[in-house]
Parts: structure tokens; sequence; C-alpha cells
């Protein structure tokens, strides 16, 4: 199911197809470097087979998810944005109602703005829902995601371990 549209993305739910490009994804370490108390990198096809469905599941809580952005040009699938409840800092679950937008993407998507493109989308997409402000949470050193949350207008809130058991910078929209 397509979530929305911006002029060359199309954020939609992942189908099973996808899933050699999330494996392709997620075993590559410069991308899973950045993501997780204790980042690790994918090691099997299996784990994408798991993921897709665990994000799907997720994105049946309108409107919240876990979405495959696609090239509307090729129809190659980028990465994934997320628009999700921030975790409980005591025990990981859904938390106070604080809501995230965060991106993954394949190197090959890298520096074209598709990061940016998506991400606006996903908080415009949680504004019309109703989520009155969004928060990304990024590691220090990942100055291209950094960057990402500038060219988004977020308002940096400063450093805080509150979420996912490690050191991140917070943004506020």
């Amino acid at each position: 199911m397509v979530v929305f549209e911006t002029d060359r993305l199309v954020v939609r739910d992942w189908a099973d197809p996808d899933g050699d490009r999330v494996f392709d994804i997620y075993r590559r370490w410069e991308v899973s470097r950045w993501l997780g108390a204790e980042p690790r990198v994918m090691t099997d096809r299996g784990a994408a087979t798991k993921a897709i469905m665990r994000w799907n599941e997720r994105s049946r809580e309108a409107p919240y998810g876990v979405w495959a952005v696609e090239e509307r040009a090729t129809g190659t699938i980028a990465g994934t944005v997320l628009l999700a409840p921030l975790p409980d800092p005591t025990d990981g679950t859904a938390g106070r109602g604080e809501v995230e937008v965060g991106w993954h993407f394949h190197p090959d998507a890298w520096g074209r703005g598709l990061a940016t493109e998506s991400a606006r989308g996903a908080i415009e997409h949680g504004f019309r829902a109703g989520v009155g402000q969004i928060y990304a949470v990024v590691r220090p050193d990942n100055v291209a995601s950094l960057a990402v949350c500038g060219r988004l207008g977020m308002r940096p809130i400063g450093r805080t371990s509150r979420w996912y058991g490690a050191e991140l910078e917070a943004f506020l929209i």
C-alpha cells in the first residue's frame, strides 16, 4: 500500500520481493553502524524477511510505520523511512507519545536528497494525522544525518541518552 508520494519517491509498505534489497542495505556496516544501542549488520537473507514482517505489522498502527522508499523513475528501493513512537527509556516499550522520524538508505542512494525528501514527507504525514511534534535522534558523529535534520528545519535540543541506550543528538520539529 502506498503511504505517501513526493516528487521523486513512492513511500509504501514493504513487499516480500523487497527482501533482497533490505538485506543488501542492512548487511552493510556503513549503514548499520548508526542503528541501535549495539549496532550490528544483518547476517542472512532470512533476517530481511523477518524484518519486513515486523515492519509491516508496525505499519498497521496509523500514522506510524517503517516504509520502503522507492524511486519513482527506476522502481529501485533507495532505503527506509520511519515514523514511530520513541521507546520508553525504562523498558523499551512505546513511550510517552513522543514520535520520531528516521531514515536508513543504501549507499548508492546517498547524496541525492532522498533522505531529506522522504523524511519531509513522513513528517508531513504525521502532522496531517495530528502528531504535534516529531523528534529525530542521531549519533553525534553521523554527519550526513545531522545535515538532514538541518535541511528539514529541525531544531537541535541537545545531546541525550534517553532513548535507545546510546548518546544521541536530539532534534525537534
